[in-house]
């Protein structure tokens, strides 16, 4: 068994007097990539928002709805992510004129993420899986050992969340991602944690799981699987993203 990076040992979660998860039990190790699943509402985001309390500077954090500022450039809405490291005159002058050092590394996420060409675009210019990508490159680019994902490949289609998540899995060790896409959490991570109704009710192996499993999770669907793994791509899946 890797090292334990973290244990929750009966902790009640929640947002101030209001408890979303109770005696919530599980423990994360070094090198695990987890999958997060559950409905809306089941209390996914109160888990991740607790596991980035706990991690702190040792986790990446890609949130929900992406926490860009659509009036900036790409540019800098990812080198935010390392705003803290540098001085307030060298940020001053970053929005004038990009500093070469970060202009290269953030060049260099942009093309991994198939956003070449739209370094200087301000994010409110773009789709939304575009603006998704952007989310992950700024989360990339804090170079942490650790990443925090809240349905960060929500927004685009199968063949790019694989493509995303292979992305992530190359700068971080350890991840723990929520997403809908069952599939994707059975062939691509390491182990499953399943909320329900306010429990922790799947922690395992995602090998020694199956969709049936992971169908438990969504009692109130009432459909079948190709309809869940729809719902779980998200209304703003772009079909066909312009190339600039």
């Amino acid at each position: 068994m890797s090292a334990s990076l973290l244990a929750l040992e009966g902790v009640d979660l929640g947002h101030g007097d209001q408890v979303v998860l109770p005696g919530l039990r599980l423990d994360l190790h070094h090198g695990e990539r987890v999958a997060l699943l559950g409905q809306s509402g089941a209390g996914k985001s109160t888990l991740l928002h607790a596991l980035r309390q706990r991690l702190g500077e040792t986790a990446a954090w890609c949130p929900q709805q992406h926490g860009l500022v659509p009036g900036l450039a790409v540019y800098h809405n990812v080198y935010m992510g390392r705003l803290a490291e540098h001085s307030a005159l060298a940020n001053l002058w970053n929005l004038i004129r990009p500093l070469a050092g970060p202009w290269r590394q953030v060049a260099e996420l942009c093309d991994a993420l198939g956003l070449a060409g739209l370094m200087r675009r301000p994010v409110g210019q773009l789709s939304g899986g575009q603006r998704q990508r952007v989310a992950i490159a700024r989360a990339l680019y804090q170079q942490r050992t650790l990443f925090l994902g809240d349905e960060p490949v929500a927004s685009v289609d199968p063949h790019q969340a694989l493509r995303l998540l292979d992305l992530i899995d190359a700068r971080h060790a350890t991840s723990v991602i929520a997403l809908h896409q069952r599939e994707l959490a059975l062939t691509h991570f390491d182990r499953v944690w399943g909320l329900r109704d306010g429990r922790l009710v799947i922690d395992a192996p995602a090998h020694t799981l199956c969709l049936a499993d992971l169908d438990a999770l969504y009692p109130d669907a009432g459909s079948t699987s190709a309809d869940v793994e729809r719902e779980g791509k998200g209304e703003g899946e772009d079909k066909a993203e312009p190339a600039s």
